[in-house]
């Protein structure tokens, strides 16, 4: 019996482990994060975006002078323009698993 105690016991912990750090999809980050200002469909016309002068992502010119690693920085760290925040950080907010599945995201935009 305390056998079976200890299996059960480690499995419950395994199990609240495995749903404690399951990291949210990357579109679910998206509509999160990102739609306010880029928009679902990434082209950033929304009020925000607009106004931010946000790049288009379906555009493959653009998409061709991101690097992935400018992404994950943007991401990461956020965004100053002219010592103005234009984006902020998002390194207390995703892992990097879901950073990196976000900058998938974004590649996916490409016409």
């Amino acid at each position: 019996m305390k056998h079976s105690t200890k299996i059960i016991t480690a499995g419950t912990v395994l199990l609240l482990t495995a749903v404690l750090t399951h990291a949210a999809p990357a579109a679910d980050n998206w509509e999160t994060n990102c739609t306010k200002c880029h928009g679902a469909d990434g082209k950033g016309q929304t009020k925000i975006g607009k106004k931010l002068n946000l790049q288009d992502y379906t555009d493959a010119a653009v998409q061709a002078k991101m690097t992935d690693a400018d992404i994950t920085k943007a991401i990461t760290d956020g965004v100053l323009v002219d010592g103005k925040q234009k984006m902020k950080s998002f390194k207390d907010d995703l892992s990097a698993d879901e950073i990196k599945d976000l900058v998938a995201y974004v590649r996916k935009f490409k016409s």
